[in-house]
C-alpha cells in the first residue's frame, strides 16, 4: 500500500486546466449576482430596495423580493444554472446546500420558475443538524432566509452550475442554527455602539462596519498517501508518524519556491476565487514542509467570513482535480508547525475613517485611544469567551505548542503604544524614540503608525491599524470567534458611553469624561497586556500571578459559553437567548467528544492491523534468523537479540495501552452528562494517544521499512 503510493506521486503529471494568458480583472465576481449585474437584471426600484437593505438594513418587501427572484433567475439561467440553492452555515463546520431545479412540469412541457418564496425561504430539514436540544428529533421544520448581505453566486463544477444564496438557518420557533444569524446580530451590535462613539468626535459618521481579512493555513497532500492513510482519510491528522530526520529545521521551506504541483493548483484556486468574488492577494509557503497560506483582501466581516468558508469548499474541491487532498486540520502532523486562520479585524466609518489607525491631531487619537483601550477591556473581560469560541479539539493541539499562541488568552500592542498608555495614565509626554515631533495638547500625544514590530506569540496583536486574533485554527468557522469578539467590544463602548454620559449629566465636560473613564478602563484591564513571549513558562507563571486564565482543553475552556459574563455579553445584548447559548454549548461538547471517539477508534484499528502485524512479523523474522544462527553453530547474534527485546517490549507496550484506551473510551461512554463526558474523554482517552504513539512510532523506527505499509512522514511531507 505504501510503496505503491510512493510508486504513484514519482509518476505524477502536472494537471492544469487554463491555458494562455488569464485576465483576473474579466474573471473578478464574473459569478457574483453583484452590483453591476443587478444593474444589469433589475429593475431600477428593485435594485434600489437590494441597495438599501445592504447598506441602511432596510427590509425588502415581498413585492420587490419577486423582482429580484425574476431578475436573479435570468442572471443565473444566462450563465448556465439548471438548480438553485439556499447556501447555508449549520453548526457542523462546514456548509450545507439542498438543490431545487428551476424547471418544473406544466401541461406536458417544462418551465422554469423561481419566486420571492423560494428566494427568502427555503425549508430544509432543521432535525438532521445540531441544534443542542432547541428541537426534537421529530419536529423536522427549520428555515434557511435570504442575507442580501452577501450576494448569490454560481457554483459551479465539471458537471453543472448551480445558483447559491448566501442565508442564515433559525428552527421552527426561529431560534439560531447556524453560525452565521448572531454574527449579523453582532454586527449590528458593533455597528451601533461604535456609531455612537463616533459620534462625540465626528458628526458625519451614521454607520461604523467591521472589517475583517482572513488568512488561510493549509497542508497539501498526495491523493495517493492521503489513501494509504486511515487516520488522515478518518481524522484529517497523523495519529502516528516518526517525525522524519529532515523537518522545518533548516527554515527553508517559509517563502521558499512554491513547488510546480502546487502552484498550479494554487492558480487555479485563484482564478476560480476570483469569478466568486474573493480577492485573493497573497500565495506562499509556509514554515513547515508541505504547508502553504494564501490571504484575501480586507472585506465587510459576513462577506469575509462567507468569503473564507467559500474558499475552502473551493480549495478542497479543487485539491481532487489536482490529486492533491488539502488539510485544514490544525495539526496533521506532529513535531512541526500547525496551521491557523489569523483573523485581521478592524473598525471602519462610512466616511472611509480606521477607528484603530491612529489620526495626524489630537482629536483623532481621542477617538483612536477610546476603541484601543475599551478592545482591550473588552478582551480583558471576555477572554474565557474568546479562548471558547476558538477551542476545538483540534485546535487544542496547536494551542501553546511554541507555533501558535498559547491557552492563555492576552494582547500584544509594541513598546511605542506601551508608551504612549503609561504616558496618558500619568499626563506626560511620550518618549518619542522615531526621533519625530510629537504632538502635546491635554495629555493626548501623537501617535505613529506601524511604530512596532510585530509578536507573532500574541493571541491578540495590534499590528498597526487593526488587531489580529491569531488563535483562531485552520479548520474553524471564522463567524463564532468574530461574533465573540464583535460582542465583546460593542458591550464595553455601550458601558463606557453609559459611564461618559452619566459624568457629563452630572456637569463634567466631554472631553474630560472621556479621558476620566479611559484612564479608569485602562487601569482595570492592564493585566491583559503583555509583551514579551507567550511561549515562555515564565509567562504562563505571570500570568497565574495576574489571574488570566490558562485553559488547555476545550472540555473545559467551553463552559464560558455558559457563564455570568457570557449572558452579559450575548444575552443582554440579544445576540443569544439563554436557550440558544447553552445549545451551542451542548452542540460543541458534543462535536468534541465524536472527534475524539473518532480518533480513539482509528487509532486502535491502526495499531491493531497496521502497527502490531508487520512488527510481528518482523520478530518473528528475527526469531529465525537467530535460531538459524545457533542452529548452524554459529556464533553472535547478539544484537539481534537487544533489537528482538526493544521490538518485543514495544509491541507489548502498544498492545496493552491501546486495550486500556479501548476501555476507557467504553467507560466514559456511560457518562450521562455531556461535560463529565467529555472531561473523561481529554482525561482518559485522548491523554493516552501520546503514549500509545510512542510506542507505534518507535516500531516505526525498528521495523524493516519494506515491511512497514504506512507512508511516513518524509514521504507525506515532501513528496509532491
Amino acid at each position: 500500500m505504501r510503496h505503491q503510493a510512493v510508486k504513484t506521486v514519482s509518476n505524477r503529471k502536472n494537471t492544469f486546466s487554463h491555458k494562455g494568458n488569464v485576465s483576473f480583472t474579466k474573471l473578478y465576481n464574473s459569478n457574483v449576482f453583484d452590483d453591476l449585474a443587478m444593474r444589469d437584471f433589475l429593475s431600477k426600484e428593485a435594485y434600489e430596495s437590494v441597495t438599501k437593505s445592504v447598506t441602511e438594513g432596510k427590509t425588502i418587501n415581498r413585492k420587490m423580493a419577486e423582482h429580484v427572484a425574476s431578475g436573479m433567475k435570468q442572471w443565473a439561467l444566462s450563465k448556465g444554472a439548471t438548480h438553485y440553492s439556499h447556501w447555508f452555515q449549520p453548526l457542523t463546520g462546514s456548509t450545507a446546500e439542498k438543490h431545487d431545479s428551476f424547471w418544473e412540469p406544466s401541461g406536458g412541457k417544462a418551465v422554469e420558475k423561481f419566486s420571492a418564496g423560494s428566494l427568502v425561504q427555503q425549508e430544509p430539514d432543521a432535525s438532521s443538524l445540531p441544534n443542542g436540544g432547541l428541537r426534537n428529533t421529530f419536529e423536522a421544520r427549520g428555515y434557511t432566509a435570504w442575507d442580501p448581505s452577501s450576494p448569490a453566486f454560481i457554483h459551479e463544477n465539471s458537471t453543472g452550475k448551480t445558483l447559491c444564496i448566501p442565508t442564515v438557518f433559525v428552527s421552527y420557533n426561529g431560534e439560531a442554527l447556524d453560525y452565521k444569524a448572531p454574527l449579523l446580530k453582532s454586527i449590528k451590535l458593533v455597528d451601533q455602539a461604535a456609531t455612537e462613539i463616533c459620534k462625540y468626535f465626528l458628526k458625519k459618521v451614521t454607520s461604523v462596519k467591521a472589517s475583517l481579512g482572513i488568512e488561510q493555513e493549509y497542508f497539501l497532500v498526495d491523493e495517493a498517501m492521503f489513501n494509504a492513510r486511515p487516520d488522515l482519510m478518518m481524522c484529517g491528522r497523523t495519529l502516528v508518524g516518526h517525525a522524519p530526520a529532515k523537518g522545518q529545521q533548516m527554515d527553508d521551506h517559509y517563502f521558499g519556491a512554491i513547488p510546480d504541483r502546487v502552484f498550479n493548483y494554487m492558480y487555479e484556486v485563484e482564478i476560480e476565487a476570483a469569478k466568486l468574488g474573493i480577492p485573493l492577494k497573497t500565495r506562499h509557503n509556509e514554515v513547515a514542509p508541505g504547508q502553504y497560506e494564501c490571504a484575501p483582501m480586507f472585506e465587510d466581516v459576513n462577506l469575509a467570513v462567507d468569503h473564507n468558508q467559500l474558499l475552502m469548499d473551493l480549495m478542497d474541491h479543487l485539491a481532487h482535480k489536482h490529486h492533491f487532498r488539502v488539510l485544514f486540520h490544525e495539526k496533521p502532523f506532529a513535531g512541526i508547525n500547525g496551521s491557523g486562520k489569523h483573523n485581521n479585524w478592524s473598525l471602519i466609518t462610512n466616511t472611509g475613517t480606521n477607528l484603530l489607525s491612529p489620526g495626524s491631531d489630537p482629536n483623532s487619537n481621542l477617538l483612536f485611544l477610546t476603541i484601543f483601550i475599551n478592545t482591550i477591556k473588552a478582551l480583558h473581560d471576555n477572554a474565557d469567551i474568546i479562548r471558547a469560541s476558538i477551542a476545538s479539539a483540534s485546535n487544542d493541539h496547536r494551542l501553546g505548542a511554541n507555533e501558535a499562541p498559547p491557552a492563555i488568552i492576552s494582547a500584544f500592542i509594541g513598546s511605542k503604544l506601551t508608551d504612549v498608555l503609561n504616558a496618558f495614565l500619568s499626563d506626560s509626554t511620550a518618549s518619542d524614540k522615531d526621533d519625530r515631533k510629537s504632538i502635546h495638547i491635554d495629555t493626548i500625544p501623537e501617535i505613529f503608525r506601524d511604530n512596532t514590530d510585530r509578536n507573532r506569540t500574541s493571541p491578540f496583536a495590534f499590528t498597526g491599524n487593526k488587531f489580529e486574533l491569531r488563535a483562531v485554527g485552520s479548520s474553524a468557522n471564522s463567524a463564532q470567534p468574530m461574533t465573540a469578539l464583535n460582542s465583546a467590544v460593542a458591550n464595553q463602548l455601550i458601558l463606557f458611553k453609559q459611564a461618559v454620559d452619566r459624568a457629563i449629566e452630572n456637569g463634567t465636560d466631554q472631553k474630560a469624561a472621556i479621558v476620566s473613564e479611559l484612564k479608569q478602563v485602562l487601569r482595570s484591564a492592564q493585566s491583559i497586556l503583555f509583551e514579551g513571549n507567550n511561549y515562555s513558562e515564565e509567562w504562563a507563571s505571570e500570568a497565574a500571578k495576574r489571574g488570566l486564565s490558562n485553559i488547555k482543553n476545550t472540555a473545559e475552556a467551553l463552559k464560558a459559553y455558559v457563564s455570568e459574563q457570557a449572558e452579559a455579553t450575548f444575552v443582554k445584548n440579544g445576540i443569544f437567548t439563554k436557550e440558544e447559548l447553552h445549545a451551542r454549548f451542548e452542540i460543541m461538547l458534543e462535536e468534541y467528544i465524536k472527534k475524539i471517539q473518532i480518533e480513539g477508534r482509528v487509532l486502535g484499528d491502526l495499531v491493531y492491523t497496521f502497527i502490531l502485524p508487520p512488527a510481528i512479523e518482523y520478530l518473528t523474522l528475527l526469531a529465525q534468523n537467530v535460531k538459524a544462527m545457533k542452529d548452524s553453530g554459529l556464533n553472535g547474534g547478539v544484537a539481534q537479540l537487544h533489537l528482538i527485546a526493544e521490538i518485543a517490549e514495544h509491541i507489548d507496550q502498544a498492545k496493552a495501552k491501546t486495550d486500556a484506551m479501548v476501555e476507557a473510551r467504553r467507560v466514559a461512554n456511560l457518562e450521562s452528562d455531556s461535560q463529565k463526558m467529555a472531561i473523561a474523554y481529554h482525561k482518559t482517552v485522548k491523554e493516552s494517544f501520546d503514549d500509545i504513539r510512542y510506542h507505534a512510532d518507535k516500531l516505526e523506527q525498528l521495523v524493516d521499512d519494506k515491511m512497514w505499509q504506512l507512508p511516513k512522514y518524509r514521504e507525506l511531507l515532501f513528496l509532491k
